[in-house]
């Protein structure tokens, strides 16, 4: 983890209020896993106060892309970076992705701009043996961004199968019949906790990516707590012990 300065290279717009902006830092495409973080000081002021937690999207050389969702004052401000700016941020941040191949196949599971993580983790699994479901409210809200010809769930019905994409994921699961298969997801927290019961009640392992506002990044501050799933009383911190969960091992 270091606290560097980087150029930012481009800004490109997704899809309506979605963007990926590219920086140049060689040490951080070097050093960066799947799953982790950099938390992003977004002005050169004091407001927003707070940084802004964005898991790495991809990496392409010594560029190192961010995915992002126009929420906020920060993210907005965030949208307005130009090639030559600089960004303050802390990173590598967190814990990510287990990447095994002690299964037989892999599995994205994303809604929304959950599908942040998940390009740069596609690079890192064997593409023949992975299949990508994608979820999102309408048509509009589904990002496909470089994922491997994802399956699509739409709540409305406006593209793919209607529904969310638990339930896609719940129907799809005969094609994984007789093969150990590990589930790597990242979405809201009502996705997530439906399908951390589907894969408890299962037997099917998988990894959460999990959300929550930061203030240091690093474990400092204590404000991203998640409750640990073994009834000992204890918490765990989102920015260091995750953000990336077995899914048997937190509650949502």
């Amino acid at each position: 983890m270091i606290v560097s300065k980087v150029t930012v290279t481009a800004l490109e717009k997704i899809q309506d209020r979605v963007f990926l902006i590219k920086c140049h830092s060689p040490y951080l495409a070097k050093n960066f896993a799947p799953g982790q973080f950099a938390n992003i000081k977004v002005s050169d002021g004091n407001f927003p106060l707070l940084r802004r937690p964005f898991s790495v999207c991809d990496i392409d050389g010594d560029e190192v892309a961010f995915m992002f969702a126009v929420h906020g004052a920060g993210t907005e401000i965030l949208s307005k970076k130009r090639p030559g700016d600089e960004l303050d941020l802390i990173a590598p941040l967190g814990k990510g992705f287990n990447i095994s191949d002690d299964y037989d196949m892999s599995v994205i599971i994303a809604g929304g701009i959950g599908a942040a993580p998940f390009p740069f983790l596609t690079r890192a699994l064997d593409r023949t043996k992975l299949v990508t479901f994608i979820g999102g409210r309408s048509s509009a809200d589904v990002i496909t961004y470089g994922l491997q010809s994802p399956k699509i769930a739409t709540d409305d019905g406006t593209l793919g199968f209607k529904g969310n994409v638990v339930q896609f994921f719940r129907i799809g699961l005969s094609q994984f019949a007789e093969k150990r298969i590990k589930v790597y997801a990242c979405g809201p927290n009502p996705m997530l906790r439906s399908l951390q019961a589907l894969l408890n009640t299962s037997g099917i392992a998988g990894e959460l990516s999990t959300e929550s506002a930061m203030a240091c990044g690093f474990g400092i501050c204590q404000g991203c707590p998640i409750e640990k799933s073994n009834e000992d009383g204890r918490y765990l911190l989102i920015c260091k012990d995750g953000p990336v969960f077995d899914a048997k091992d937190v509650v949502l």
